[in-house]
């Protein structure tokens, strides 16, 4: 069976798109309440969900599609970039075995580009926050 990236790359690009429509539906959403409904959190009486400051929902809005971005693309890029050179190390470890550990050495820098998207995305998520009163 013959693997194609194309086909990843497109179905991770789907799912993140997918997953940034829903983010960006929830954080839209005005009352907070319906945002933790949404999500599952129980709400009770005596709870009161944190609230964002006047003004403030376009700065988490933006922070948000930000790091879905930043995480995105990175591991759209490293899916790309994997596929390539996982085929490519295979092809050298088959016909050289002495290469196994070069080989594996430039997969895992290519793992630190996804690792990279993440770090981002979560130090974007770590200002909402501030936004909120």
């Amino acid at each position: 069976m013959k693997f194609d990236n194309r086909i990843t790359s497109l179905v991770m690009l789907l799912f993140g798109v997918v997953l940034l429509t829903l983010a960006v539906s929830l954080i839209s959403m005005t009352d907070a309440s319906t945002i933790l409904r949404a999500l599952g959190t129980p709400t009770g009486p005596g709870f009161v969900p944190l609230q964002a400051t006047e003004g403030a929902g376009i700065g988490i809005l933006g922070l948000a599609i930000g790091a879905g971005l930043a995480l995105g693309l990175a591991g759209v890029g490293a899916a790309i970039g994997m596929g390539t050179a996982s085929a490519a190390a295979l092809g050298a470890i088959t016909e050289k075995p002495e290469t196994f550990g070069k080989s594996i050495l430039y997969v895992v820098f290519i793992e630190a580009v996804a690792i990279y998207g993440f770090v981002i995305a979560f130090l974007l998520v770590g200002y909402i926050p501030s936004l909120i009163g």
